[in-house]
């Protein structure tokens, strides 16, 4: 069988089918390994189908990103970048940005690796796929707090409550109510269970200039205060 693999190979005119012939042999052994881990299936991409996405609030300094480069430059990729794979074809990343960033603008790790990219790709809805890159960045250290509360946001608006913030992007509750805080938005707390103090926290943090307090987003009604 490892001879056969090894003539097919051989067989192969050109470097882009010897790729896709890569990329199936994996495949087909995916489905026969005991493993049902994404790192199973590594496939190779074109650069130009791989696509940031539109939350990742990962952000790396030149100094790092520099060191990124000569990390690649010596060891190799040793990580694939995660992504989602979309319905024209193309990649979305879930983490590997930077790597990406790597491949791409730096011309002898793209001579190296052919205008490839290594992906191992999850299945999720977009939710979780936001869940995934933040995990990710926060493993590493490497989250804006503003773009966090952005995503915590949008994330309430895609019906998740606090409890499954806390268990998805592993946060406390407190650090839940300091980024919905940072949002200055009221919709971040739709889902949001209130304590007793909800009345001084309202005073403190949505009463606008004219002492209006729209009070909708704890299912109470609205009220002035004169």
């Amino acid at each position: 069988m490892i001879n056969q693999i090894r003539e097919a190979f051989s067989k192969c005119s050109d470097f882009e089918s010897r790729v896709a012939l890569l990329n199936e042999i994996r495949s087909v052994l995916r489905e026969c390994s005991p493993f049902e881990e994404p790192v199973e299936h590594v496939r190779w991409v074109k650069a130009e189908d791989v696509q940031a996405n539109a939350y990742n609030p990962n952000a790396v300094a030149s100094p790092e990103m520099k060191l990124l480069y000569e990390s690649i430059k010596t060891d190799g990729y040793t990580q694939p970048i995660v992504a989602y794979e979309l319905d024209d074809g193309k990649y979305e990343i879930v983490d590997g940005f930077h790597r990406n960033r790597v491949g791409r603008e730096y011309a002898d790790i793209r001579e190296r690796v052919n205008g490839y990219l290594p992906v191992v790709v999850i299945d999720k809805p977009l939710d979780e796929r936001m869940g995934s890159t933040i995990r990710h960045n926060r493993a590493r250290g490497t989250h804006q707090i503003r773009s966090m509360s952005d995503i915590v946001v949008e994330l309430v608006k895609l019906g998740w409550d606090d409890s499954k913030i806390c268990r998805k992007l592993g946060m406390d509750r407190e650090e839940v109510l300091r980024l919905k805080q940072v949002s200055g938005l009221r919709e971040a707390f739709l889902n949001h269970k209130f304590s007793q103090s909800w009345d001084e926290f309202e005073r403190v943090h949505f009463e606008d200039e004219v002492g209006i307090v729209d009070k909708t987003v704890c299912s109470k009604p609205k009220r002035k205060v004169i």
